[in-house]
């Protein structure tokens, strides 16, 4: 981070608050093809890039971008791209081949109105399903959301940390409306910011296993041209990297990458709650709809009514058992979102039986404000 940047107050988009957050964590490569709402990003990483002695790249498409990301990552670069729902779909396959090959990297979808050219300039969160299920085959996916200008900075952060830990793509969800708001932030002083590196390798070149199994399941991962040997393929290998087609090997490989996802719920499944010790009706919700929200429960306790929020930071993997503890607590759940009924249908499979789910969804291009928020709670 260049040093005159700490510590100052800044009045940032949502989307230069995420390139700001992307080099707090150590992002040295961005590659990227601009799309609204979301050129901001590559904008001010073209600027900022060559400050910190990182490379930005315009690629010729999205499909691109992403293969010169995880190419920079597997040199051992923290590396991110940028886009939105049209270019998110083009990404999908190289989204799957870093899932195979556990290549470390960020992906911010900033979403906007579809299917096809949509809605290019209008908010939405239709892409939540694509996130978790876009790329084909059984993988573990990290997707954040972010509703604020204060965590664009600290949730990328968050992101390219659970990346490099878990060797694992991370993808980012924002939105038009969180991307292009404008909040005075103050950039925290590096020191004070938590960054996480992959783990090296500690043995010699020639004991070396690019995806050996461990307690953790998260393989050791050397930088290309350490002097360690490296087989990177889609298809599914073994520890070595190289292809296998035995039974047994293909469902040790599959097993522990989800193993590594499992055995870090505690830090990965990420939610803010808000009111909820004596709440009787909760929202959940995300993205800028949790800013909406978090002002209607507001709404909702002046006028007595005992409401409550749970703000989703964790898309996938969903916090389940946050989510099923609440709702064991109270009368009835209500999930607004801008598309038809996405995470209302998670809500829904994990629900124990308990609570009434409701929803509310605009479709429109428009934001779900604070006070729609505030009557469906006063139906309930």
């Amino acid at each position: 981070m260049v040093p005159e940047l700490n510590g100052k107050k800044l009045l940032l988009q949502g989307n230069e608050a995420m390139v700001e957050g992307a080099i707090a964590a150590g992002c040295r490569f961005y590659a990227g093809y601009p799309i609204t709402p979301a050129s901001e990003i590559s904008e001010r990483m073209s600027y900022r890039l060559p400050q910190v002695d990182g490379t930005f790249i315009q690629m010729e498409d999205e499909i691109s971008s992403l293969g010169a990301v995880i190419g920079a990552s597997l040199a051992g670069v923290k590396s991110m791209t940028a886009t939105s729902g049209p270019g998110f779909s083009l990404m999908q396959e190289n989204l799957g081949y870093a899932c195979m090959t556990e290549v470390p990297c960020v992906i911010v979808n900033v979403m906007r109105g579809g299917p096809s050219t949509g809605l290019p300039t209008s908010p939405a969160q239709g892409d939540v399903m694509q996130a978790r299920w876009g790329t084909h085959g059984d993988h573990p996916i990290i997707v954040l959301s972010v509703a604020s200008v204060s965590e664009c900075f600290s949730i990328i952060v968050t992101a390219f940390n659970l990346s490099e830990k878990y060797r694992v793509p991370v993808i980012v969800l924002s939105d038009e409306v969180v991307a292009h708001s404008r909040e005075t932030f103050t950039i925290p002083p590096a020191d004070s910011i938590e960054v996480v590196d992959r783990i090296a390798p500690n043995v010699p070149p020639e004991w070396y296993k690019p995806y050996e199994d461990n307690s953790r399941g998260v393989p050791t991962m050397s930088s290309m041209g350490d002097g360690y040997r490296h087989h990177v393929t889609g298809l599914v290998h073994d520890a070595d990297g190289f292809p296998t087609d035995k039974p047994e090997d293909i469902e040790a490989f599959t097993k522990r990458q989800f193993k590594k996802i499992t055995n870090g719920f505690f830090e990965i499944q990420i939610t803010k709650k808000f009111n909820l010790e004596d709440a009787e009706i909760v929202v959940i919700a995300y993205g800028s709809v949790a800013r909406s929200a978090r002002h209607a429960v507001a709404m909702a306790r002046a006028q007595g009514i005992k409401a409550g929020l749970i703000q989703l930071v964790t898309i996938f993997p969903f916090p389940k058992n946050t989510v099923v503890n609440v709702m064991r607590q109270c009368k009835a759940v209500l999930v607004p979102e801008m598309n038809m009924g996405q995470i209302s249908r998670e809500v829904k499979r994990v629900n124990p039986g308990t609570t009434e789910v409701f929803k509310y969804n605009r479709i429109d291009g428009q934001l779900i404000t604070p006070q729609e928020i505030f009557e469906e709670i006063q139906k309930i």
